[in-house]
């Protein structure tokens, strides 16, 4: 098997949870996508195959010190409260539950790589493939795909463990990514290629 990291990204309750801000928005295409399950089943064969598995959340201090108030996206995390590290809402859902010895890698941005410590895992344990997935598909799954793309990873986008705010922005962003990456559903990754 090719050394691969899963990266599980932005799948915080803030995004998914049932109850969380974002319910009324993300939610609803989590849910009928059925993103949350189809991610477990995912992660459950990452770890069954030996791949590593790393979680991606986006966050800031209470204060909001790293977010950027001129940005459209984050400026209305500062107003709502949301994505504060140490908060139930910045936490992975429970039902992607990490386990000891997964990477967890806070960003301030869309991109999973920018000032983040995820080239350096990349690096450390000599990763050949990136496989990803996460909330929202036009924005860290969209940004990670290109960027590792062009830092010479294979990149693999398991489709339905991803949603956007919309079904059109979801496949606008998918169709995109293709040129980028092997674009699969979860359950006809081979794992152990």
């Amino acid at each position: 098997m090719k050394r691969t990291l899963f990266l599980v990204m932005d799948m915080m309750n803030d995004l998914v949870a049932e109850d969380g801000f974002n319910a009324k928005t993300y939610g609803i295409q989590v849910k009928e996508r059925c993103v949350l399950e189809n991610t477990a089943a995912a992660i459950a064969a990452a770890r069954t195959a030996g791949a590593q598995v790393g979680y991606v959340r986006v966050g800031f201090s209470p204060d909001y010190r790293e977010a950027p108030e001129a940005s459209p996206i984050f400026s209305g995390a500062r107003k709502n409260g949301i994505f504060q590290f140490g908060t139930w809402g910045n936490e992975v859902h429970e039902a992607l539950a990490p386990q000891d010895g997964d990477f967890d890698i806070k960003k301030h941005r869309v991109s999973p790589f920018y000032a983040t410590s995820l080239e350096a895992i990349l690096r450390a344990n000599r990763i050949e493939r990136i496989v990803m997935c996460g909330v929202s598909t036009n924005g860290v799954v969209h940004s990670g795909a290109r960027e590792a793309h062009d830092r010479d990873y294979e990149v693999v986008v398991l489709e339905n463990c991803c949603a956007g705010v919309t079904a059109d922005e979801h496949m606008h962003a998918i169709a995109c990514m293709g040129r980028y990456g092997a674009i699969v559903k979860s359950a006809d990754f081979d794992w152990a290629s």
